[in-house]
């Protein structure tokens, strides 16, 4: 996956939007104005993605392309390196988890906002 295709998979998501708010180098996803996906230009191999704690762990551990994230949370953001080593689907998976992990973290009004998106 590349990074064009990267925001094509995050633009098909209901709601969601792009943006640069920390700068030209870095495209950033949202939903109702909280980030699920983050991407840096310079080093597009790469992008941070909110996950639940328990599977951050597992993740990293099963996966050396894994990591903390870089700059963020640890404990509930991964760096994920898109160097060919997970598939497409491994991608899409952390991708979809990180949209539904910060979904769920929305107002009940909100959700139901979305959830008509669909």
């Amino acid at each position: 996956m590349n990074v064009e295709e990267l925001r094509d998979y995050c633009l098909q998501k209901p709601g969601a939007t792009e943006g640069f708010p920390f700068g030209e180098d870095t495209l950033v996803f949202k939903i109702a104005e909280k980030i699920f996906l983050l991407i840096g230009l310079t080093q597009a191999n790469r992008f941070n993605v909110k996950c639940d704690p328990e599977l951050a762990v597992d993740l990293r551990e099963r996966h050396p392309e894994v990591q903390p994230g870089y700059h963020m949370n640890k404990k509930m953001w991964n760096t994920v390196y898109m160097d060919g080593s997970l598939t497409r689907k491994q991608l899409c998976e952390m991708i979809d988890h990180s949209y539904k992990e910060v979904v769920k973290s929305l107002p009940k009004k909100i959700q139901a906002e979305i959830a008509e998106l669909e």
